[in-house]
């Protein structure tokens, strides 16, 4: 009895061991567990691929769009109603508080797109009602309808044709929600929970959250795609690039988020690791707010622009591991513009600027310098700095000031900063991703137009752009759109970086994802 009672141990000591775990040292704490009121990279990978699904997805690895919990779509003629077409077997993740009775079907898609479109909705203003890449990307004039078919059939009735539409679906941002769990929330007078308490149809189930610290997830044992490879995925919050290389080299971590340009080498160097690296379709960009003074001024936003020398924080924030940025689009999306003029390191220049805006003495401001390392800025105190004495050169006094991330990015939304370093990493591959999420009158009120910049000219050069389907068309519109944003001044485009990934080399199947989210259920390990 005791040689079997042993047999039975050592059995179970070797289930337990083939369990398989990744660890994931991340850089930031979610700010919520609901995408579409996401707005960081943090928060979509800890919440879009892991626990949830759209309409429509990209392809791993890539930008190409695939069916998702809709099968299939067919489009009208006239390019305004889009037909859905959902598939029957997608279920929603039982959790200790709910268990769903039915499968995903056209109620959860119409609560969930409703929920963000229709200000009168039930669930439109739990936890703040700020869904920013839905406005931003202005799906709220888009969209003129939603219209449930049957229970496996959905129409979106659009109010003019949308080249990114499709696109835009596969977005973090459209997630499909349980309307079945929102109803038990609501009969509980919990509603707030459905941000916090996430259920969803992806591959990974949340189980525990602790603020700044972890995040743990089980596999989906009824994903509708097939159960994942790995049987767990625990998110590390390591907010300190130099500890997570330290914890990828002693094997605490797996794969680590936003490796420092210093570690590269001891990463790539080092046998039991491996380093992937892909140009990022980023920007990095400096947003004065135009909507306090003095970045009211065309002339202050062009001086500060000729005072910022660029090519060093390429040498010595990046070390040189990005390339300078003319537009607020990468090379890397199509519809750049190659010959929009930029503006060189001038500091004569910048103070005959300052002078004429009535600032000959300068001025007292604020930079707000990013807290956390990201794919468009591995350093942004140290860039803070730099920007910091180029800018007294000229006589601009800057205080540099940060907050932690979610805070950050809140404040932002809300327009307190002066000037803040930001950055963004395209969500779908199409140029209004850039031009229309972070520079449209849209999305000044959408809160992701960090520069506060509504230029009239501008939008209508913008609107023409999304509305035709010719891609020589919209290609010429978004280039005249480079170049009076350029000639405006409401940033300074600071650079394009290259995205890096450490990991440990038992780690199979990862591909680094050009649009800047991380997706764990094709990973395997050895």
């Amino acid at each position: 009895m005791k040689s079997w009672g042993l047999v039975l141990l050592l059995l179970a000591g070797m289930h337990a061991r083939a369990e398989k775990t990744l660890v994931y040292c991340s850089e930031a704490s979610p700010s919520t567990f609901n995408p579409q009121m996401g707005e960081d990279g943090p928060t979509f990978n800890a919440s879009s691929q892991m626990l949830y699904n759209r309409l429509v997805e990209f392809e791993d690895g890539g930008t190409k769009t695939v069916p998702g919990l809709a099968e299939k779509w067919d489009i009208s003629k006239d390019g305004k109603t889009y037909t859905f077409h959902l598939r029957k077997n997608a279920t929603f993740h039982t959790t200790e508080t709910f268990k769903p009775t039915r499968p995903m079907n056209a109620d959860d898609v119409l609560f969930s797109f409703n929920r963000a479109l229709k200000k009168d909705h039930p669930y439109h203003k739990v936890n703040g009602g700020h869904f920013v890449f839905f406005t931003g990307m202005e799906m709220d004039t888009m969209i003129k309808d939603i219209q449930k078919v049957d229970d496996y059939t959905v129409k979106f009735v659009l109010n003019q044709p949308a080249a990114p539409f499709i696109a835009n679906l596969a977005m973090s941002f459209a997630v499909v929600l349980s309307k079945e769990y929102a109803d038990q929330l609501t009969k509980n007078k919990t509603p707030e929970k459905i941000d916090i308490e996430p259920v969803g149809t992806g591959p990974f189930v949340l189980k525990r959250y602790v603020k700044d610290n972890s995040i743990r997830y089980d596999a989906n044992p009824t994903y509708w795609a097939g159960r994942a490879k790995l049987d767990k995925v625990v998110f590390a919050i390591t907010p300190d690039p130099n500890v997570r290389f330290q914890k990828l080299k002693a094997g605490e971590c797996n794969l680590i988020a936003e490796p420092a340009p210093q570690d590269l080498k001891g990463i790539s160097g080092n046998t039991k690791l491996k380093l992937m690296s892909q140009p990022g379709a980023n920007v990095g960009y400096l947003a004065m707010n135009v909507q306090k003074p003095p970045f009211n001024k065309l002339e202050v936003r062009q001086a500060i622009a000729y005072a910022l020398n660029r090519d060093n924080y390429l040498n010595v924030v990046y070390q040189s591991t990005a390339t300078s940025a003319r537009n607020p689009i990468p090379p890397t999306v199509w519809a750049n513009n190659p010959d929009t003029k930029d503006y060189d390191y001038n500091p004569e220049k910048a103070k005959e600027l300052l002078k004429k805006a009535g600032f000959a003495n300068g001025f007292d401001t604020e930079i707000w310098t990013l807290p956390v390392s990201r794919p468009y800025n591995p350093n942004g105190k140290k860039m803070g700095e730099l920007m910091q004495a180029d800018l007294a050169k000229v006589g601009i006094r800057v205080t540099l000031v940060t907050y932690d991330w979610p805070t950050y990015l809140s404040k932002a939304r809300n327009g307190e900063h002066q000037m803040i370093q930001i950055g963004w990493t395209t969500d779908n591959g199409d140029p209004d991703n850039f031009m229309g999420t972070l520079l449209s009158c849209a999305a000044v009120q959408g809160g992701s137009n960090l520069a506060r910049w509504c230029n009239k000219d501008y939008d209508k050069i913008i609107t023409r752009a999304k509305t035709v389907s010719d891609m020589r068309e919209r290609s010429s519109q978004y280039f005249k759109a480079q170049e009076l944003f350029k000639a405006q001044a409401p940033w300074v485009t600071l650079a394009h970086a290259t995205v890096f990934r450490g990991m440990t080399q038992n780690v199979e199947g990862y591909k680094i994802s050009p649009l800047g989210t991380e997706d764990f259920y094709p990973i395997d390990m050895k």
